[in-house]
């Protein structure tokens, strides 16, 4: 393989950092050469450590991207890596010319490069805006600038994540901790706790709120003292500030630092204050020498820092929780030390140099295996994926995530549309084509050019809510069918269909598809009922119980932002708006009251349908007499997931709060309101309370006690049961991928 970068060759910091030490490292894998635009540093640097670069500066860049085009056609190269905006600029040109493949590597939230000068704003900024629409293939250096494509409307399937990387192996300096003090003519005693930033004195690094926090924390530590390492324009102007704030004798501004590793060695803490960034090397030098570090929390940060475990984070501009860091920090070594160390793991097993240059060589054979592909008769899409999606319904979510992460466990480079409600949403979150469920135009002309339509978990072929909803998805089939597309109903719910018309309607429609898997028994027996035969058809399970919950931590931050104490014991309640509710509304809260009474727990609602729930669930809090805790905000799946995972037992009219207590072992009680709850509980073999039309106290309360009483064995039985849903939901995929295989 061999790859040419391309480099404007002006850069510095952290994008100078990361292409230098990525091409060298790239070097020792594949074939690769390094363009820069320009003489200097850069260049000086890349020739320095025995990298193939060479100088393209012709005078004007029509005569640079001949030059370009002569180096390509003379050396062959299989694709081009380019890096800022000039070299965007160029390497577009040079596509369109070449063929070649181009692969961009966004550094920076290009909107803001040339902010500060208006003249580039309106040059390169908006060329390099419009260039990098032309470049297919884009690279974020955090999962944050990842996101920013997607939210941009960039495709999620051709933008990858490559974060920085520093080697591990390489933790030298030219002068001892000593030596660098006595440059510097710091005369600090033993007692004296040095915090430290690197960084260009320019707003955007937030320095000002740095000189804030500062003064907070010498009222209370007068030991501590800052160093400040680099230049640029607000030198003065933060000279003059730290004079004002009164720190003269505790800030020092040492100017350029050439060697970084040298301020770093000789920290106690090391601090990042920006207001944007990317992923600053600044950040992974401290965790090369175990520093504990304390950062406001932008862009790709929270991917290495988690805060309170190996480090603090902080709002951009919160100089008051910034302060609480470091004197927290300050004067507690032991916890300085901890921290350092587990930064220093975490950065060494996922930021390293060598699983920097591991991730960009798996991106550039994904991009020459596509490339390949475009060349063969192929479909655009693989699937079309058809649902209850972007409705903000937290079960449909987790389908949807289900699903394409189980395709993906299969085959990664599976090409998917999702038809949705909220296209842009679904594109950030998912990271995968979407595009709106009723802009019909544009889903018959991707159909033509697609595979496999996917109905994709649910109850979606019912009409006991609306027949206008099942009219909508067997539309979809239908068109799917007309042109030319295999089809898979994949692990819905069946039923129920109470019109005759709608029975007859859907037996035509779905007897026309190619695989039908169903999430349990009682969607089977409504299948035979219909007389729908033609397809093949399997009972799986729903793919929501492959999903993994988020970690502790971050659960106990979302209980905690809702001022729920983490460490209190809680029966979850899952409720949803019905007929008649006033009557079970009033069932639930005295059930609610009585758990509070009787096991001393604490009542927690979790609105798996958002904003809809509250409002039922803020009708049943006002009918109870104890005190109940309810989940205000909108979670991810994940999140959702980890939230009921801390309950002791789940009573729950929502299938999907259900599906996730079963896939957690945690003890259920069903409240039905449609079939698919009797037909889940049944399938799992635990109890419900009976249906909401006719819920009784004294019946929920029976069931209740019985299912606590039991719950020791309800787990045992629980887990049994959940590896078998595992197994049978990921058949699910297996089929999709099959069925995409196919000739």
């Amino acid at each position: 393989m061999k790859v040419l970068h391309l480099i404007g060759g002006g850069d510095v910091g952290g994008a100078k950092s990361h292409v230098l030490s990525l091409v060298k490292e790239l070097g020792k894998h594949i074939d690769i050469k390094l363009i820069s635009f320009r003489t200097g540093a850069f260049a000086d640097d890349a020739r320095a450590m025995g990298i193939n670069v060479e100088i393209v500066k012709t005078g004007t860049i029509f005569t640079d991207v001949k030059k370009v085009l002569g180096i390509i056609k003379n050396e062959g190269y299989d694709l081009i890596h380019s890096h800022g905006a000039k070299a965007n600029m160029i390497a577009v040109t040079v596509k369109k010319i070449s063929r070649l493949p181009v692969v961009t590597t966004v550094h920076s939230d290009y909107r803001l490069d040339y902010l500060q000068n208006l003249f580039k704003m309106f040059s390169f900024g908006l060329i390099n805006t419009i260039a990098l629409r032309f470049i297919e293939y884009h690279i974020g250096v955090s999962n944050n600038f990842k996101q920013m494509l997607v939210k941009r409307r960039f495709s999620p399937y051709n933008i990858f994540t490559v974060y920085n990387g520093i080697d591990f192996d390489k933790k030298t300096t030219t002068l001892s901790k000593e030596n660098f003090m006595s440059k510097y003519n710091l005369n600090f005693d033993e007692n004296t706790v040095v915090i430290g930033i690197l960084a260009r004195l320019h707003p955007v690094k937030g320095l000002s709120t740095l000189l804030q926090a500062m003064k907070l924390v010498v009222e209370k530590n007068p030991s501590v003292r800052l160093l400040i390492g680099g230049d640029g324009e607000e030198r003065k102007s933060l000279e003059k500030k730290a004079s004002a704030l009164g720190l003269d004798g505790k800030v020092f501004f040492l100017g350029f630092v050439n060697e970084p590793y040298e301020l770093i060695n000789c920290l106690d803490i090391n601090l990042l204050t920006s207001l944007s960034e990317s992923f600053p090397y600044a950040i992974l030098e401290g965790a090369l020498f175990s520093k504990a570090t304390i950062s406001s929390n932008v862009g790709g940060i929270s991917d290495l820092i988690e805060s309170g475990v190996n480090g603090f984070l902080f709002e951009p501009k919160d100089y008051i929780t910034l302060a609480k860091h470091i004197t927290n920090l300050a004067s507690d070594p032991c916890l300085r030390s901890k921290m350092g160390n587990m930064l220093f793991e975490k950065a060494n097993n996922y930021f390293s140099l060598n699983n920097m240059c591991k991730t960009q060589l798996n991106i550039y054979k994904t991009i020459l295996y596509r490339e390949e592909q475009k060349r063969k008769p192929k479909h655009t899409y693989d699937t079309i994926i058809s649902g209850y999606y972007g409705f903000k319904n937290i079960g449909d979510d987790a389908m949807l995530k289900a699903i394409i992460d189980n395709i993906y466990m299969h085959n990664k480079d599976v090409k998917i549309m999702v038809l949705s409600k909220n296209p842009l949403e679904t594109r950030q979150i998912y990271n995968v084509d979407s595009i709106n469920r009723f802009n019909i135009p544009k889903i018959i002309y991707i159909m033509k050019k697609s595979k496999l339509f996917l109905n994709g978990g649910g109850n979606l072929l019912q009409d006991n809510t609306s027949t206008r909803s099942l009219l909508y998805y067997l539309g979809m089939i239908w068109l799917a069918k007309k042109f030319g597309m295999k089809i898979m109903i994949y692990a819905n719910g069946i039923g129920p269909l109470k019109k005759e018309t709608n029975q007859k309607l859907t037996k035509a429609v779905v007897n026309q598809v190619d695989v039908i898997t169903l999430r349990e028994e009682l969607s089977y027996k409504e299948i035979e009922k219909l007389h729908i035969n033609a397809p093949k058809i399997f009972v799986t399970a729903d793919p929501a119980v492959t999903i993994m919950a988020e970690n502790e931590y971050n659960i106990n931050k979302i209980l905690i932002n809702e001022n729920i104490n983490p460490d209190d014991k809680f029966i979850g309640f899952s409720v949803r708006k019905w007929f008649n509710h006033d009557k079970y509304e009033t069932v639930i809260a005295k059930v609610a009251d009585y758990v509070s009474e009787t096991y001393d727990m604490k009542p927690l609602f979790i609105p798996m349908h958002y904003p809809g729930d509250l409002l039922i669930i803020d009708n049943i809090a006002a009918k109870m007499k104890s005190k109940c805790y309810i989940i205000k905000n909108k979670y991810t799946v994940p999140e959702m997931l980890g939230i009921i995972g801390r309950t002791q037992m789940l009573i729950g009219m929502r299938l999907h709060a259900l599906i996730f207590a079963a896939s957690l072992k945690i003890p259920m009680v069903g409240i039905v309101y449609e079939t698919k709850v009797e037909g889940f509980m049944n399938y799992i073999n635990q109890p419900s309370a009976g249906h909401v039309n006719s819920l009784e106290f004294d019946t929920v309360k029976k069931t209740v006690d019985d299912v606590w009483n039991r719950r020791d064995k309800i787990k045992k039985d629980l887990e049994e049961t959940n590896e078998i849903l595992k197994d049978k939901a990921l058949e699910n995929a297996r089929i999709a991928i099959e069925l995409i295989n196919e000739n």
